[in-house]
């Protein structure tokens, strides 16, 4: 695959030019599901997943997953981790010999575990990892020997958390340094080398003004770090970094962003579409794109209700970008309403998991998750 130069008869865009003729790599062999995946995390080849299914779908016969399932990225084969929660997993993290997974159960197979739980990569037993949550977990990063964990929360065990808190992947225990504030919600986070990054819907961090939407702060003390505060202007709904240190965010607001910052803050690229972007990944210089967008801008304009202006070419929940914000020609093609909203890669396998509430790829079934070859 590739990005297409100016000799082909196409928009030329603000930061790039498209195809006329997307590449659209059909669904390789995977799982399905009844009910939405909101989020898949890899390790060592094989993808967890979590949700609000009931069932993972194979050849068309129903497995029981209740809200959680692993399957091998390699094969596609559905494994016997079967884990169940008694309601909704929303994030879904990998460290080691150990999946974390939050979200709003009460129970992981029987167990009391309130919206956060520790489970064996191998087994899915859970292990003794448990605390008390005043609110609701909704993403989760892994990094530094801690686990963090963002979402909409007041408290943790007895001590005071604003939506943020963190723990030791080695003892289990509340970080009692590390108690970063924001004054609403974190919908994603990204644990880097020197710093992590904070993504939602939030004005303050750390009561610190205009510090809105995507920040950062030191891993090991919870300071915000002055250095990165780009100040986008709409609701962040994920967030990524790359091994060089860029920043990648996808954004709601008037139609939907894919925007890429220096780790100083400094816008380097954006693309636009015409509906939230809710997922972006990273996987060898390309930037992955998830949401609920039908279309990608060829400007940086659009209108109401997110249209584009000055036209668009179709990439329906699902677009690319290369390093310097081109818009690539993958485009898988989904279906739905809600459409992406987790996107993880494999580098080993090269090959990108989307999960969501869409049920068909290229105008094929495919059931709420996808496995796809990386451009």
């Amino acid at each position: 695959m590739r990005f297409v130069g100016a000799a082909v008869a196409a928009a030329v865009l603000f930061s790039g030019i498209a195809s006329a003729a997307p590449v659209r790599p059909g669904p390789l062999p995977a799982p399905q599901f009844d009910g939405t995946v909101y989020s898949a995390a890899e390790l060592g080849g094989t993808v967890f997943v979590g949700g609000s299914f009931g069932n993972a779908i194979v050849a068309g016969r129903s497995v029981p997953r209740s809200r959680l399932a692993a399957f091998d990225a390699r094969t596609g084969a559905l494994l016997d981790w079967a884990p169940s929660a008694d309601d909704t997993v929303r994030a879904v993290a990998t460290d080691g010999h150990a999946v974390y997974v939050a979200g709003d159960f009460a129970r992981i197979s029987g167990t009391k575990r309130d919206s956060l739980a520790r489970l064996d990569a191998s087994t899915g037993a859970v292990d003794a990892f448990s605390h008390a949550v005043a609110g609701s977990p909704r993403a989760l990063a892994v990094g530094g020997g801690r686990l963090f964990v963002g979402g909409h929360f007041s408290r943790i065990d007895s001590a005071a958390r604003a939506n943020l808190a963190a723990f030791s992947t080695s003892t289990g225990a509340l970080d009692a340094r590390w108690a970063p504030t924001t004054d609403d919600t974190v919908e994603a986070l990204a644990a880097g080398k020197t710093r992590v990054y904070l993504a939602g819907s939030f004005h303050k961090t750390n009561d610190v003004s205009n510090a809105r939407r995507l920040t950062a702060v030191d891993p090991a003390t919870g300071a915000l770090d002055q250095g990165f505060l780009p100040r986008p202007s709409a609701l962040v709904l994920s967030v990524a970094t790359g091994p060089d240190g860029t920043v990648y965010a996808g954004m709601g607001g008037q139609g939907g962003r894919a925007v890429a910052y220096a780790p100083s803050g400094q816008e380097r690229w954006a693309r636009v579409f015409d509906g939230d972007v809710q997922a972006v990944a990273v996987l060898g210089g390309v930037t992955y794109i998830g949401g609920h967008f039908d279309n990608a801008c060829t400007t940086a304009r659009n209108g109401g209700q997110g249209a584009c202006t000055d036209g668009s070419l179709g990439r329906v929940k699902l677009a690319a970008a290369d390093g310097a914000g081109r818009l690539l020609d993958w485009a898988p093609q989904a279906n739905g309403v809600a459409g992406v909203r987790t996107l993880t890669t494999s580098e080993a396998l090269h090959r990108v998991v989307a999960g969501g509430d869409f049920t068909t790829i290229g105008g094929k079934g495919c059931k709420r998750l996808a496995l796809l070859s990386a451009w």
